[in-house]
């Protein structure tokens, strides 16, 4: 399978360094372009794929294209490839607020599309992508896409209707968890342990719940009641939070980014 990449950030390096590790192509067989040389250079030494330095190139020579450029760079991507070929091949977007509907409107109904949204944990092999498919993406096609977004985590499928609901609890929510660690390691700090001790034990426990929390299926409130015994220092802590309306500025803070990225 060739798999071209136009846009070669920390999005595109994740998945392709998942596509190699799980054997999905070869380094011949994988194709990238992006804005600069310097980025081209850096890739092509790190992982030894073609470097094209031209988007139409990595298009023509790929049968499954992602499309990681940001969203303000997006329309001159589909400006610069519009006129090929496009027939048989799969083009994968992973830009927020570029509907099915608006990439067909750019690109002709030749491809088969895709939109997925992975999450920056793609690059430690923990992502979580959501991916949705156009009516025009065959058993073959959808496999090959899943593939590829499982090789650096996990992929969930979800209706387009959904696709703008993701950024608020998946593709943004790493940086309100990192900003949560980081608030829970300066309480440490200010009880007296080391930053790094602290920073360690935070990571470990968001680590840990999360891992909890998938492995045995329980409901969140469920495993919250139970590290709260009674009269116990946990609860002191969940009803401070909570006086603090905790949850609600967690959920005002995801509608804020689902609406945002409605707008893009």
């Amino acid at each position: 399978m060739k798999i071209g990449f136009i846009g070669l950030g920390n999005m595109a390096q994740a998945m392709i360094g998942g596509i190699l590790k799980e054997g999905l192509a070869r380094p011949e067989e994988i194709y990238g372009s992006a804005k600069t040389a310097a980025t081209e250079k850096k890739i092509k030494e790190k992982y030894d794929i073609n470097v094209t330095g031209d988007n139409r190139k990595t298009t023509q020579e790929s049968e499954l294209v992602f499309l990681a450029v940001k969203p303000q760079f997006f329309q001159e991507v589909t400006q610069q490839i519009q006129d090929l070929d496009l027939r048989g091949k799969t083009i994968v977007s992973i830009a927020p607020g570029k509907s099915i509907a608006w990439l067909e409107e750019q690109l002709g109904k030749q491809p088969a599309f895709v939109r997925a949204m992975p999450n920056t944990p793609a690059l430690v092999g923990e992502g979580c992508t959501a991916v949705c498919f156009s009516e025009a993406v065959n058993g073959e096609q959808k496999e090959q896409v899943l593939s590829v977004l499982r090789s650096f985590g996990r992929a969930i499928e979800v209706p387009e209707r959904l696709m703008d609901v993701v950024p608020g609890i998946s593709g943004s929510a790493p940086a309100w968890v990192f900003m949560m660690m980081e608030a829970m390691a300066d309480g440490a700090v200010a009880e007296g342990m080391p930053r790094s001790m602290a920073y360690e034990f935070a990571a470990q426990a968001v680590l840990g719940s999360a891992k909890l929390m998938q492995e045995t299926g329980m409901h969140p409130g469920a495993l919250k009641d139970m590290v709260c015994s009674p009269a116990g220092s946990t609860i002191q802590a969940v009803r401070v939070l909570e006086e603090k309306n905790f949850r609600g500025a967690v959920m005002d803070a995801v509608i804020a980014c689902v609406e945002k990225s409605r707008s893009l």
